[in-house]
């Protein structure tokens, strides 16, 4: 009897939304840290163009995100690719899974069906 396999789709929609949930979801706690980190880190510093503007308590980059007039494509560009990079990763990870599943001769599908 084959043990069931949990659906990769949720993985994906994860990354999406918050980089590195996808790779927890997949058991790759580690990965999913270093992905969160660097998502973390890049709307921080990246997007605040300086080290020292992203800890000024005066104007955090939070607030001046919000204000949408005043972002502009340079300042998503990076956390965004990171995101985006990470999708794939996720993508990369899960297709590793599927195959080690068919090789198994337990095919781990993406509906969670098998």
């Amino acid at each position: 009897m084959s043990e069931p396999t949990r659906p990769l789709w949720p993985a994906y929609l994860l990354s999406v939304f918050v980089a590195g949930l996808g790779h927890c979801y997949l058991g790759q706690w580690k990965r999913g840290a270093a992905w969160f980190g660097s998502y973390v880190l890049a709307l921080a510093f990246l997007s605040a163009r300086t080290l020292s503007g992203a800890l000024e308590p005066g104007d955090p980059f939070v607030v001046a995100a919000l204000q949408f007039d005043t972002v502009s494509y340079t300042d998503v560009a990076f956390p965004l690719a990171v995101l985006v990079v990470c999708l794939l990763d996720v993508y990369l990870v899960g297709l590793a899974q599927f195959r080690t599943g068919s090789a198994n001769g337990t095919p781990a599908r993406s509906d969670g069906t098998s």
